[in-house]
């Protein structure tokens, strides 16, 4: 048994035990596939002995693989436990909140007014998926957004906590039939198509949401759209397309368009707060003091009787977390809104 494994290769080997496929894992890690596969190839060498079978159809733990997961998995959370010890304490914090106009961005301003000597910088774009990968590529540090979108392997390598069950709503042209209602019922929908992000790998949770919500509704996600960038240019091409977009009622100003709220059931976004496991910062610090506050004046996290919500987001929703330096229970990853309009980052 070899005393100086590469931190990498379990990483890699955590990867795809967790994915049970190589692309996916692949993925998950910013690494190449073939690189991927050199790096299990390896620790099995230096294991002497093989960690997974591989068929053209699946890819399964060996009984060796399963003995290596919970160790390979301890020694990973120590090493980013210690890399995040080690980070300046006094650095600025860089939080993505997504958009001028968000949950993210109240949390933020609340956190700045109560802790005005950390230095808590904020970035506006959009998409959990893509601030995840910053946030473990050491880009980011803070973002906000729909979790229970993020793939396992990404998830075991960062912390998150509920903040606010955020109601959805849409967008629509002021001429739209519908634009008059207070409140649109979602069967209203039936035979609308609504931009929610298709196109923008940065904010693949946000239409696996919207794909979720319209099944079997009649509503149809609009096809593919390549990523937008800024928020004058999403209000450009929403002008310009009268698009109807899936949002929440935390929303940007749309000139030309109306924000109404969903109804009948009224749908959910579970918004979180993510961070890389082990980070310490006054600036986190007072991010989750700030939420604390929030959550309970304006009673976020109270769900409504009758409203839809995801399964894989009520799980997270429902579980229990450590409470080591946070001020308040914190979701552990064993499984929103989005926070700007999706895409306009």
């Amino acid at each position: 048994m070899p005393h100086d494994l590469e931190p990498r290769l379990l990483r890699a080997f955590a990867a795809v035990a967790e994915e049970l496929h190589f692309s996916r894992a692949a993925a998950a890690l910013f690494v190449a596939q073939q690189a991927l596969s050199r790096d299990i190839r390896r620790l099995e060498r230096e294991l002497g002995t093989e960690l997974f079978v591989r068929t053209t159809r699946r890819v399964e733990l060996t009984a060796d693989g399963e003995r290596l997961l919970p160790h390979a998995r301890r020694v990973l959370a120590a090493q980013d436990e210690l890399a995040a010890a080690f980070a300046a304490a006094d650095r600025p914090l860089l939080v993505d909140v997504s958009a001028p106009v968000s949950t993210g961005r109240r949390v933020l301003d609340e956190a700045r007014a109560t802790a005005p000597g950390s230095e808590l910088i904020a970035r506006f774009h959009s998409g959990l998926t893509g601030a995840a990968a910053d946030i473990l590529a050491g880009r980011l540090d803070v973002s906000f957004g729909r979790v229970a979108g993020l793939s396992p392997a990404a998830l075991s390598r960062l912390d998150h906590r509920p903040v606010r069950f955020e109601p959805m709503a849409v967008v629509l042209p002021r001429e739209h039939p519908l634009a008059g209602l207070e409140r649109i019922p979602l069967d209203a929908l039936a035979g609308e198509t609504l931009y929610a992000g298709a196109g923008n790998p940065t904010t693949a949770e946000w239409t696996d949401l919207a794909t979720r919500l319209f099944a079997g509704r009649g509503i149809a996600v609009a096809a593919p759209f390549p990523q937008i960038e800024g928020e004058a240019e999403f209000i450009r091409l929403v002008a310009k397309h009268r698009w109807p977009v899936l949002a929440t009622t935390e929303f940007l100003d749309m000139p030309g368009a109306v924000l109404r709220p969903l109804a009948d059931p009224v749908p959910l976004a579970l918004v979180s707060m993510v961070w890389r496991r082990g980070l310490r910062h006054p600036g986190l610090t007072a991010l989750h003091e700030a939420v604390t506050a929030l959550a309970a004046a304006g009673h976020w996290l109270h769900r409504p009787a009758g409203s839809w919500l995801p399964d894989p987001d009520a799980h997270l929703a429902a579980l229990p977390g450590p409470d080591d330096v946070r001020p308040a229970p914190t979701v552990r990853p064993d499984d929103a809104r989005l926070t700007a309009a999706p895409g306009a980052g």
